[in-house]
């Protein structure tokens, strides 16, 4: 009797793993689908979808054990000056990681994320990388800023781990062929702005503030100063600051002020933009303010008046008072679960995730296959998919690692982030 009760615990793991790795051969996967099969699997399931949002509600990593279980490691700033970017990456990875779990997993697999801080620091997040390889990641969603992204892009192609990075900007984020971002570049974000600032007549004389210590602000100030010779607006004053010198702002501003510019770009990060901001009240100066996806966030700051940030417009993938369903179901799951409005780096981890299932599920990648046997699948299969999400439609990669998506400008108006035509 014994023997034929372990024949058949057998034959049901058999059976089990073989619906695991079972390939799904369409081209093109739509967060859209997943999300309609979410909801009726958690219909079906709400005692587990019940702990699991209890679990990711409390800022914990929600785990599956024994066999089948996809490995995916995630880094970014949950701590620190940058930490609204990596809480938000978090937050919105869990979500995803929870719906696909709800829904069944990836081809029958669960999913397990395993988040780590690095405090926007390159040091620390290799640290974080080490930390999860010794854990048996086979997939990393990270790292969140640049700096530190592009520190862990030489250890992950050391090791041919896939990496997708939710919102590491710099070009260099993605210099190796096991990398890909979903966010817009450094030089897109750039050109993009200078379009848009020109084509809209917004301004004749254009200051710019910069951190030259960051790739991050470096390179889009320099996409930025490029388009602008081919648009109306004069640049009339280019001030830098640094890593050491991001407290006061006193001579930046007094020098865009004297110059007369009636737009003043910025090219950085929501904590050094709050300074900047009240140092301009400070000093009665009320150009236009245009920044980019970096600003996002700077509505949380501590102790910052935030009508010192209406009407500053920006480049984001996604703004939280869309009209669209998969945005609303989006939101309303993270602010019913975090009781705060997610921001763009919240939306672009949860695509992330579900780009990873669609990638996955195109190359036929099983949970028993190494991270590099995985990765040299998902290479192939990143250009091969295209993806409808919250941060865009129709979205495609090069083997570059750049998505073909559509920008967006967004603008803050009493409190709220919306959408400009």
């Amino acid at each position: 009797m014994k023997k034929i009760l372990s024949l058949c615990m057998a034959m049901a793991l058999v059976v089990s793993m073989t619906a695991c790795g079972s390939k799904d051969d369409g081209k093109t996967t739509t967060a859209a689908a997943d999300n309609t099969t979410t909801a009726a699997a958690a219909e079906n399931n709400s005692e587990a979808a019940d702990g699991e949002t209890t679990a990711a509600a409390a800022g914990e990593t929600v785990a599956f054990t024994g066999e089948g279980v996809f490995k995916i490691g995630g880094i970014g700033p949950t701590t620190g000056g940058a930490s609204a970017y990596g809480i938000a990456v978090q937050r919105g990875a869990q979500i995803a990681a929870d719906e696909i779990n709800a829904a069944g997993g990836i081809n029958g697999c669960q999913v397990e994320l395993n988040f780590q801080d690095d405090e926007h620091d390159p040091e620390k997040s290799v640290n974080a990388y080490n930390t999860l390889k010794d854990w048996g990641m086979q997939v990393l969603v990270g790292s969140v800023t640049s700096n530190p992204c592009i520190a862990v892009a030489e250890k992950t192609q050391a090791d041919n781990m896939f990496q997708l990075t939710p919102s590491g900007t710099a070009v260099d984020c993605v210099k190796y062929d096991n990398a890909f971002r979903m966010c817009f570049s450094d030089p897109n974000q750039g050109l993009e702005s200078a379009k848009y600032i020109g084509e809209n007549s917004l301004a004749t004389k254009v200051a710019v503030i910069y951190d030259s210590s960051d790739p991050y602000s470096v390179g889009i100030y320099e996409a930025f100063r490029a388009e602008a010779e081919n648009q109306s607006f004069e640049i009339v004053s280019a001030e830098a600051f640094t890593a050491d010198s991001k407290t006061d702002f006193s001579v930046q501003v007094q020098k865009a002020k004297d110059a007369q510019a009636d737009l003043l770009y910025m090219p950085f990060y929501y904590t050094e933009a709050s300074l900047v901001l009240q140092e301009c009240d400070k000093q009665s100066y009320k150009p236009v303010f245009f920044g980019v996806d970096g600003m996002d966030g700077i509505l949380s700051v501590e102790n910052f008046k935030v009508e010192l940030a209406n009407e500053l417009m920006y480049m984001a993938p996604f703004v939280a008072t869309s009209e669209d369903e998969m945005v609303k179901s989006f939101v309303t799951k993270y602010e019913t679960q975090f009781g705060e409005t997610p921001n763009q780096f919240a939306a672009d981890a949860y695509d992330c995730m579900y780009v990873v299932k669609a990638a996955i599920e195109k190359a036929g990648v099983t949970p028993d296959m190494d991270a590099s046997a995985i990765c040299d699948a998902l290479k192939t299969a990143m250009t091969e998919i295209s993806y409808d999400g919250i941060t865009g439609k129709e979205i495609s990669w090069e083997a570059t690692g750049e998505p073909n998506k559509a920008p967006m400008i967004v603008q803050i108006k009493d409190g709220v982030t919306v959408e400009l035509q």
